[in-house]
């Protein structure tokens, strides 16, 4: 059935195509007969795995970039995910960079996208996650707030499916000044979050990268451990930290990243996000800047894990994402280390029923 539904939504623009999916999902996510309608479609069975502390149902996840203002989790949820990671989440709303913005490049199973974080910002997507702090009409006209309302944190119903929140800075932070962005949204979502990942491997977001260098992204990690430590403290709860990391790095780059990140305690590594290389294409598309995910990025992304797992010595999980686009490739990952594996271009090409074919062939 989806390929007819594919080649109907491949006749619109990239972007256009996302939205409804999107929105459709949300629908069909809070009106509980299409809940429970999917939730029957896409039964997967169990495959429970440990990682960062957690339980998660399965190892297969969604990645960060397709619901970026948590919007709809609780239809995601019902398509057979472990765990769906959103955002990412910047700490003010910023539009992304001008559109055109996203390409399929059909003849290479690949997308381009030079999204560049557009995000409602972190109070709307709180909003979504807590929904007892919308303003009700009383309170934005009148100003009178329901005393029932002033209450700890509640997060929505998201069922027994894991929550990861993405989180990123805003372009018009300098990256001198990065870590307060960091700080202020981990501050903001370790009430909602079962573990956060921090974002400094996007392509389009201009100097973002230089992030991952070892002096830049031990002041970050140094600061963001001491602020996690103070969370749990007051939230009474563990709140994993995990850092994603490029594909386009030096082995050497690499392993100063992987590095950093064990010595400033971090829970986990996520490898890899998009990369800017272009070998192979045949696309009319090739050309268009930004990150490239897909087809063409898996063998990149095996290498990637392949050196990751080799440096961690197993002292944390590592999740693999990036040119995962069918069961096998998802089963490759975890034989080559993946504890867990993240899909997103793949369901583009293959469909929502691509969750559950990865759990019934593992």
């Amino acid at each position: 059935m989806y390929p007819f539904f594919r080649s109907l939504l491949f006749r619109l623009d990239p972007e256009l195509a996302h939205q409804l999916t999107l929105q459709a999902i949300r629908l069909a996510g809070n009106f509980p007969p299409t809940n429970w309608l999917l939730r029957g479609l896409y039964k997967a069975p169990p495959k429970p795995v440990q990682a960062f502390g957690l339980t998660f149902k399965n190892p297969v996840g969604l990645a960060a970039g397709y619901d970026k203002d948590a919007l709809a989790i609780k239809g995601i949820s019902a398509l057979g995910f472990g765990h769906i990671e959103v955002g990412t989440v910047t700490p003010r709303p910023q539009p992304g960079n001008p559109r055109p913005r996203i390409f399929r490049l059909p003849e290479d199973e690949a997308v381009i996208n030079r999204m560049g974080f557009p995000s409602r910002g972190s109070e709307f997507v709180q909003k979504q996650l807590n929904p007892s702090l919308r303003e009700s009409i009383i309170e934005r006209y009148i100003g009178f707030v329901i005393p029932s309302r002033i209450r700890a944190p509640k997060i929505i119903n998201k069922g027994n499916v894991i929550l990861g929140i993405n989180l990123g800075k805003n372009k018009g932070t300098p990256n001198e000044e990065a870590v307060l962005d960091y700080l202020e949204l981990l501050q903001c979502f370790a009430p909602y979050a079962d573990y956060l990942a921090i974002n400094i491997s996007s392509p389009n977001t201009v100097g973002l990268r230089q992030l991952q260098g070892r002096v830049m992204l031990e002041g970050l990690l140094t600061q963001l451990h001491a602020q996690r430590q103070l969370e749990e403290k007051k939230l009474d709860k563990r709140i994993p930290l995990l850092v994603k990391l490029a594909p386009d790095l030096s082995e050497k780059e690499l392993d100063d990243a992987v590095d950093v990140s064990l010595d400033n305690h971090m829970d986990g590594i996520i490898v890899t996000n998009t990369t800017l290389a272009r070998e192979g294409l045949r696309s009319k598309y090739r050309g268009e800047s930004g990150g490239l995910s897909g087809s063409p990025l898996r063998l990149r992304s095996e290498a990637v894990l392949c050196q990751a797992v080799k440096r961690v010595g197993g002292k944390v999980p590592i999740v693999s994402v990036g040119g995962i686009m069918n069961p096998e490739d998802a089963k490759r990952r975890l034989e080559l280390g993946a504890t867990l594996i993240q899909i997103y271009t793949g369901l583009i090409y293959e469909g929502p029923g691509l969750v559950k074919r990865t759990l019934v062939e593992q």
